[in-house]
C-alpha cells in the first residue's frame, strides 16, 4: 500500500475504532446503567450527579476572601480580605474552593475520602477544575497535600493524590511525591486554629529529588476540605521556603461555618 492509502486509511481506522468504543460503551450502559456516584439514581452519564444531588451543592461564587475564597454573607469591595487572612497572613497567595462544606457536600466528600469511593474522583475533580481559572496564572505543577506513610497505608489512598493527578489533564503537571508528611499529625477535627496550626507546624518537608522542580515554580496545592486552612498554609510555607514563586491552592470544599470535619 502505497503512503497515500495508508493516509487515507488512518481516519477510516480511527473511525471504527470510534464507533466500536462508543458501542461497547452503549452496550456496557445497558448492562450497567449509569448511576449517581452520591444517591445510586440511575442517570445518562457516568461518573456523575443526578439533578437532585447537584442541585443540593451550595458553590462558592463571589462575594469572597480576595485571598483563601472565604465567601462574605454581604457585598464586600474588591480585593477585600476576611479577618484570619489579615489577622494571620498565609504563606500561599490564592486559595479557592468548589463548594461550602455542609450537610449535603459532607456525605459525598466523606464517602471519597474514608469510604474507598474513589469512583467520585472524576465528579469531584471537575468540579475542581472550574476553579482554575479563579487562580490566575496557570500553575507549573499540581502536587496533593501527602498523607503520612502509614496513614497513607492504612487508606491505601490518598485522595488528594487523585484529584491533583486527575487536574493534570487540564494543564499542570502532575508531581506526587514533591511534598512529604514527615510525621503523623493527629487529626484536626475539634481543634481551634491556633491548635490546628501548631498540630501541623513542621509536619512537611520538600522532597529533595524535588528541590529543582519547585525552584522559581507555580506551584498548585490540592487539599481535600480546608476549614481554617492551617494545613495548606504548611505546605504553602514549605514550598515558598523551598523557593517556590508562587503557591495556589484548591479543595473541594470549604467550611463556612463552624461544623466537624473528619
Amino acid at each position: 500500500m502505497g503512503t497515500t492509502s495508508k493516509r487515507r486509511a488512518a481516519p477510516v481506522a480511527s473511525a471504527l475504532l470510534g464507533s466500536g468504543a462508543a458501542a461497547g460503551r452503549k452496550i456496557l450502559d445497558a448492562l450497567l446503567p449509569p448511576r449517581c456516584v452520591a444517591c445510586g439514581l440511575e442517570i445518562d452519564a457516568g461518573h456523575g450527579l443526578c439533578a437532585d444531588c447537584w442541585g443540593s451543592l451550595t458553590f462558592i461564587d463571589a462575594p469572597l476572601c480576595d485571598c483563601c475564597g472565604l465567601p462574605f454573607e454581604f457585598e464586600v469591595p474588591a480585593e477585600s480580605q476576611c479577618g484570619p487572612c489579615l489577622a494571620y497572613p498565609p504563606a500561599f497567595d490564592l486559595a479557592r474552593a468548589a463548594l461550602v462544606y455542609d450537610e449535603n457536600s459532607r456525605p459525598l466528600i466523606l464517602g471519597f475520602k474514608h469510604g474507598d469511593r474513589t469512583d467520585r474522583t472524576v465528579v469531584l475533580s471537575r468540579l475542581m477544575a472550574r476553579l482554575l481559572a479563579d487562580l490566575g496564572e496557570p500553575p507549573d505543577i499540581v502536587v496533593p497535600v501527602p498523607l503520612h506513610r502509614w496513614r497513607l497505608w492504612r487508606r491505601r489512598y490518598n485522595q488528594a493524590a487523585l484529584l491533583a493527578q486527575a487536574l493534570e489533564r487540564h494543564g499542570p503537571r502532575y508531581h506526587p511525591e514533591t511534598l512529604v508528611r514527615k510525621r503523623p499529625t493527629p487529626s484536626q477535627a475539634g481543634r481551634n486554629a491556633r491548635e490546628r496550626r501548631r498540630n501541623v507546624r513542621g509536619a512537611f518537608a520538600v522532597n529533595p529529588k524535588a528541590m529543582s522542580l519547585i525552584d522559581g515554580a507555580s506551584v498548585l496545592v490540592i487539599d481535600d476540605v480546608m476549614t481554617t486552612g492551617a494545613t495548606v498554609r504548611e505546605c504553602a510555607r514549605t514550598l515558598k521556603r523551598h523557593g517556590a514563586a508562587r503557591v495556589t491552592v484548591a479543595a473541594i470544599a470549604r467550611a463556612v461555618l463552624p461544623t466537624r470535619v473528619d
